[in-house]
């Protein structure tokens, strides 16, 4: 446990900071979540609209330090390939 009172803010800081994160992943996994259900119903325009909802927060994500930007970057290649696929 914290003794100090700059690690007892600093444990403060960091818990703040794991709320915000978290909130934040689970939000960016919500909308990557709505376009595999669009692949999976096979709706093309769904599926194309759903990504580009999605592609923007999944960025944000990478400004706000809760991704890395190739981990964003290869589940945005990914998605938008399969998106592609869909006849």
């Amino acid at each position: 446990m914290a003794n100090s009172p700059q690690a007892k803010k600093r444990a403060r800081q960091n818990e703040k900071r794991f709320q915000v994160n978290k909130a934040r992943r689970s939000r960016i996994r919500t909308y990557l979540r709505k376009v595999e259900e669009a692949i999976a119903s096979g709706d093309k325009d769904a599926a194309n609209l759903a990504l580009k909802a999605a592609q923007p927060e999944l960025m944000r994500g990478v400004t706000k330090g809760v991704y890395h930007k190739n981990t964003a970057s290869r589940k945005m290649s990914r998605l938008s390939a399969r998106v592609k696929s869909l006849a």
